[in-house]
């Protein structure tokens, strides 16, 4: 099955841990859409490092309650420096409201979501 976003496959969508059966159609359409504008107006590659995690995730598991990557609404992607400086403002730009931020050591990424509620208010932004 081809995705809708033709900067995203399904294949890279899916939950990755590997249990759970994930084929990437259980992100959230309406946050795909605006993914796939981020990208367009970003102009170059986004690789995600992380999009839809089930509950049963290792990192989700670990959590009092699953976060928004269960509900199909946010995305690592993993960038750095002044890739992730211009990202960043784009991402502000298109209503992007949960932004967290790990810029230090290895696994450099930005997370972008736009549910409301979970472990931090909404909006909001936050440093790992």
């Amino acid at each position: 099955m081809t995705s809708p976003w033709p900067n995203f496959s399904y294949a890279e969508l899916r939950c990755k841990c590997g249990r759970c059966g994930s084929d990437g159609t259980e992100m959230d359409p309406a946050f795909m859409d605006k993914l796939q504008q981020l990208r367009e107006r970003f102009g170059q590659a986004m690789r995600l490092s992380s999009a839809y995690r089930c509950p049963a995730h290792p990192v989700e598991a670990k959590k009092a309650q699953p976060g928004e990557h269960c509900t199909g609404k946010a995305v690592d992607v993993a960038i750095q420096g002044a890739g992730a400086l211009a990202l960043l403002g784009l991402a502000l730009e298109l209503g992007f409201t949960r932004i967290g931020v790990q810029q230090k050591g290895g696994g450099r990424f930005l997370h972008l979501g736009t549910s409301a509620g979970g472990r931090f208010p909404s909006p909001a932004i936050w440093s790992y």
